[in-house]
């Protein structure tokens, strides 16, 4: 669905997020369209309206056999989402457009319910009107950064729109790989060959190779880190369309691709988490009631790990990194004991790299300015001088 989100919900997500300082940069889906776009990518004609009167005008100016209306939300699964206006369904497909403006008023400031949104649903602000394309034939292709090629790489396989992890378990012979040259950049005999691999014949291939070339364009002036297409197909009359598309982003060129960091859209994020984020704290909320304060991702995971070992339940994962400030221990503190479900804090601090006299001062500051009400139980270990307290 075009979605930038590279994490699940709980334990899994945090094991996807703790090695990003920043959370997400998070895109609707019409945005990673229009910048697929903008690069000259094979995309559906489309246009996004935010009222049903806008959607219905963008049905009759598309001039589709068929359409295909999408509600904007980040989640997934909105295909078999519910809106609590009673219409089932983010995603519909529809011939006559006079009927896209009735589903509109439908999902258009109403809360859709999905597999991965909260329990309430999430507000529907936008929707995106698109001509529906047949896909005669599926297939997979990704760019993504390799460490062990030290740069970009090609992946593609014939068998696309599903799980490539399947087809690398089931078929790995059916995954074809390229290393690309940075220097040099996707040659025509790479994509070309790449082409053929994923069964593209004739004209097609020719078609296929460009819309590579153009994606690594893409992959390049976006400072992407990965650029995912699944499925990457071909319809009865001869196109090549990139149907379906994940872009994960580099989040230390945030300084140079400011235009793209601006489209993030913050409106679906958890509150906490933003704040956090404003501190550089990589803060994730979980179900349980023992919070955590650490440093270090892996002492993070360990702590987490430990405190489910033993019978009870992280409410976080709090990572406060190796340069914290005492003002940042402070801030921590407040996001804590701001949760309702927590009942109890969990200090786990080795002091090699941060020095634990800034943790003990931040924390006894939040102690009294805060009034703590709840069990604290500190460990300090490391630079200035082992401490334990509870």
């Amino acid at each position: 669905n075009f979605s930038l989100i590279a994490t699940t919900a709980g334990a899994d997500r945090t094991r996807c997020t703790w090695l990003n300082p920043r959370r997400w940069l998070n895109l609707q889906e019409y945005q990673s369209k229009k910048l697929m776009q903008d690069s000259g990518v094979a995309v559906q004609r489309f246009y996004v309206a935010h009222t049903a009167s806008e959607a219905l005008e963008a049905a009759k100016r598309l001039k589709a056999k068929e359409i295909v209306l999408k509600a904007q939300i980040l989640a997934g699964g909105r295909g078999k989402g519910v809106f609590d206006s009673g219409l089932k369904g983010g995603v519909h497909l529809i011939k006559d457009p006079a009927v896209v403006g009735e589903l509109a008023k439908k999902m258009l400031g109403f809360n859709l319910t999905t597999k991965q949104t909260p329990k309430e649903g999430v507000k529907v602000k936008t929707v995106m009107v698109a001509e529906a394309l047949d896909i005669s034939r599926e297939t997979y292709f990704a760019i993504l950064m390799d460490r062990a090629c030290n740069g970009p790489v090609m992946v593609g396989s014939p068998q696309g729109g599903m799980d490539i992890e399947e087809v690398a378990a089931s078929n790995p012979e059916l995954i074809f790989k390229e290393v690309i040259d940075i220097f040099k950049g996707v040659q025509d005999d790479q994509a070309l060959r790449m082409a053929a691999n994923l069964g593209f014949k004739g004209p097609l291939q020719r078609q296929a190779a460009d819309q590579i070339k153009r994606l690594y364009d893409l992959f390049l002036k976006v400072d992407a880190t990965q650029v995912e297409v699944n499925p990457f197909g071909e319809t009865p009359e001869g196109q090549v369309v990139c149907f379906d598309a994940k872009i994960n982003f580099d989040d230390n060129a945030e300084f140079r691709q400011k235009s793209v960091f601006a489209m993030d859209d913050m409106s679906e994020s958890d509150p906490t988490e933003m704040e956090a984020a404003k501190w550089d704290l990589k803060y994730i909320g979980m179900d349980g009631n023992i919070a955590c304060f650490v440093n270090g991702a892996g002492l993070a995971m360990a702590t987490c790990d430990i405190i489910d070992l033993h019978g009870g339940k992280p409410a976080n994962f709090l990572d406060l990194g190796g340069g914290v400030k005492e003002r940042q221990v402070y801030e921590a503190f407040k996001l804590l004991t701001a949760d309702p479900k927590v009942e109890a804090i969990l200090v786990n601090i080795f002091g090699g790299i941060v020095n634990c006299a800034i943790i003990a001062n931040g924390i006894t500051k939040a102690c009294r300015e805060l009034e703590l009400k709840v069990p604290l139980v500190v460990r300090l270990e490391g630079k200035t001088a082992p401490y334990t307290h509870s």
